[in-house]
């Protein structure tokens, strides 16, 4: 059986309307087993994944792309990452006590959400996403209208061990036949049932969808749960916090113990490392 953790690219020939499509297996367990999360906050994270490795085929350089969201209900924080070479990582935080209500805006209530796209050389760029529609799906396609001004059908799903999605999108220049095109593929693709993008491989599903319209598929990339964590970065975090608080918490604690939010990895520093990370060489 194939490995359900690919991203595919495809276009509709002669046209500019283009699309992707994303399964999720062994990543996203990889990923929602990190922390016991209740189904709908699981859910959510598997949406918020899949959108960000869909939304990641539009880098041109090598970097990442986030979607993070940050609530006053019971979900507080929402993360999901993707890299260009399609490593994704990602976590939610909730109330622990109970985790209320079923959609993105009822679990996260008040709050804001944004992508955050971060080159490895450059510059970074934040947009934020509306926060109108009741799924993230359709809080995505009015990011895309309104700030990249690129027409974009979302499709998201998630279950128990598996998240899925497919992405619709008409570029720049498109012609009235593109807009036929773009209604045409549309309507079909509204056609599409969570149990068919979840368990369905590509060439099955757009064939099901597309048959009478010609396709081009690209060949399929690997996605992988992959942490960017280390540590070099975690003392580079240790720095930005300074020198005083990091030699305070030595005084208090004998060391400095840090664990990532993403694989639980741990860190532990003591005043040598602290003394080589601000002087440059140890001086105990």
């Amino acid at each position: 059986m194939a490995s359900r953790d690919q991203f595919q690219r495809f276009i509709f020939e002669h046209s500019q309307v283009r699309g992707a499509w994303v399964q999720l297996g062994n990543s996203f367990s990889d990923i929602s087993t990190q922390a016991p999360y209740p189904e709908s906050v699981r859910r959510l994270l598997g949406e918020s994944l899949v959108a960000s490795v869909l939304m990641s085929s539009s880098l041109k350089f090598k970097g990442t792309l986030s979607l993070q969201a940050a609530g006053e209900g019971s979900l507080r924080t929402l993360m999901a990452e993707c890299s260009h070479d399609r490593h994704i990582r990602g976590l939610a935080r909730h109330d622990d006590q109970a985790v209320t209500g079923d959609t993105l805006n009822e679990l996260l209530g008040a709050g804001r959400m944004a992508i955050t796209i971060t080159p490895d050389q450059g510059q970074r760029y934040q947009g934020v996403v509306p926060r109108e529609a009741d799924t993230l799906a359709g809080c995505l396609e009015e990011y895309f209208e309104r700030s990249e001004q690129i027409a974009t059908s979302l499709f998201l799903f998630a279950n128990e061990d598996t998240a899925a999605g497919l992405m619709l999108q008409r570029l720049p220049g498109h012609t009235e036949e593109d807009d036929d095109l773009w209604n045409r593929v549309n309507h079909l693709a509204r056609t599409v049932e969570a149990e068919e993008l979840l368990t369905l491989d590509s060439e099955t599903l757009l064939h099901r969808l597309f048959h009478e319209e010609t396709v081009r598929l690209f060949d399929p990339e690997p996605v992988a749960f992959h942490c960017s964590c280390s540590r070099e970065r975690t003392l580079a975090a240790l720095e930005a916090i300074g020198k005083d608080e990091c030699y305070s918490i030595l005084d208090e604690q004998g060391s400095i113990n840090m664990d990532c939010q993403f694989c639980h990895a741990n860190y532990r520093f003591n005043r040598n490392d602290i003394d080589h990370l601000f002087t440059g060489h140890t001086l105990h």
